[in-house]
């Protein structure tokens, strides 16, 4: 993959970058002589006292320009992307995999499968490590690339491989000893397939990724155990099943009893079951205190508990006894979280002049009984909340949203929602600004 110069988009404000000259649209060719494959790079060669950098201007001319600062201090330069060689796509053909359970024809980004290691450094994506050159090896090595996520599935070879649809995919329990020779960590993942994974096998994965978790720097650190999601645009319909009430419930039984075991041995729980699990088995979530300190939340671990803790920490902070002018809002989520939520309703409904109303919805679009909000598309909030009093605007978290943007899933942009809905829509993006936005006046 070729190396291209890395494009600046932001210049952060009082930085060395805007005392330099840096404008958006510059791109930085080299450091000290190194042309940077990635931000990995980028940030090591930026770690010297004295930059020599070649810079390409936006009109295409290129200049030379030497820097002094002191070691850890930062440029303040943002990019267009991570990586400035390209991505390292995934090699593997999973029948779960989400990118293939899209329908065709939405933005090309949507079907890039990353199976990138940088990016799971960086950002914590999860990676299969079946793509991997002896270069990318020696350069996790060399850099302490740790820790990093890797989707397991299974530790034993055949069930991986025929989950992988890759014949290097049985090499993984070596793979961490690997890991584990050099100190470095990773957190797993391991998505259960009723009828292939589950059982024995989930047991076995388990078991054997606890083996990796003794000493003073665990190889494995964590492992998040997730059900997995289906669409109704998967392709290989007879392989897959989804999870009914009653898979959940005996899987929910397996690992309790092999965290139980794990806790007695090391004062941690280890494995932790993602909260959809709980949802689908209509049972009560652990409690805050059973997440310890929350190692695997971006796979959905106690991330219920986790909002529900802190909305009532700011709320208690933030909300006051009444407003000025009365609010009437719609709150939408997704109906995985309606009845976690509806306490937190019901505390902002105490606010006098505040009036908040919950709808919670599920995807039509991906075919899903049960759906996180994160999942819900431009079409599914159309078809739920057309008709519907929603009274003076929508709040929206914006995790629905793609990056930086104001597009669902389906490509339906937030304007044309809000213009077929006739209705305000503010998006969110934490709690504060949620609170901010139900009290505003």
């Amino acid at each position: 993959m070729s190396i291209q110069p890395a494009r600046i988009t932001k210049v952060l404000p009082d930085s060395i970058g805007v005392e330099i000259g840096f404008e958006p649209g510059d791109a930085i060719v080299s450091i000290n002589g190194q042309k940077p494959r990635d931000l990995i790079d980028y940030q090591f060669l930026c770690s010297d006292e004295i930059l020599e950098l070649e810079v390409l201007d936006v009109a295409g001319e290129t200049h030379n320009i030497e820097i002094e600062k002191e070691f850890d201090d930062d440029l303040g330069l943002e990019f267009e992307t991570a990586l400035f060689d390209g991505l390292i796509q995934c090699n593997n053909k999973c029948p779960f995999c989400f990118i293939d359970q899209q329908p065709p024809g939405k933005r090309e980004t949507l079907y890039l499968k990353d199976d990138d290691y940088r990016l799971s450094f960086l950002y914590g994506s999860y990676l299969t490590l079946t793509n991997l050159s002896q270069r990318e090896w020696d350069r996790i090595e060399k850099l302490r690339l740790s820790p990093l996520y890797v989707s397991v599935h299974a530790t034993e070879p055949e069930v991986r491989t025929r989950l992988l649809k890759n014949s290097r995919a049985g090499q993984i329990l070596n793979q961490f000893k690997w890991f584990q020779e050099r100190r470095l960590q990773v957190h797993a993942q391991v998505v259960v397939c009723p009828g292939i994974n589950d059982g024995i096998h989930l047991e076995k994965t388990l078991l054997d990724l606890a083996a990796f978790h003794a000493g003073e720097v665990p190889a494995v650190a964590s492992v998040a155990v997730v059900p997995v999601g289906l669409t109704r645009f998967r392709p290989n319909l007879e392989e897959l099943t989804p999870v009914s009430r009653e898979k959940a419930r005996e899987v929910i039984a397996r690992v309790q009893e092999l965290q139980e075991k794990f806790y007695r041995e090391w004062g941690s729980h280890f494995a932790w079951l993602a909260d959809e699990w709980f949802l689908i088995a209509q049972q009560d979530l652990p409690p805050e205190s059973h997440y310890e300190d929350y190692p695997q939340i971006g796979n959905g671990v106690g991330s219920i508990r986790q909002f529900i803790k802190q909305f009532e920490e700011k709320a208690n902070q933030r909300l006051p006894k009444k407003i000025g002018i009365h609010q009437n809002l719609t709150w939408v989520v997704g109906n995985a979280v309606e009845q976690a939520f509806k306490p937190l309703v019901q505390q902002l409904n105490e606010v006098e002049g505040l009036e908040v109303n919950l709808i919670a919805l599920n995807s039509n679009y991906w075919g899903q009984e049960i759906t996180v909000t994160g999942l819900l598309t431009g079409q599914d909030l159309l078809e739920g909340l057309q008709g519907k009093v929603l009274g003076d605007a929508i709040i929206l978290p914006s995790l629905m949203l793609k990056a930086n943007d104001t597009r669902f899933l389906d490509d339906m942009t937030l304007k044309s929602l809000a213009k077929q809905l006739e209705i305000k829509i503010i998006p969110v993006s934490g709690i504060e600004a949620f609170l901010d936005a139900c009290i505003e006046e």
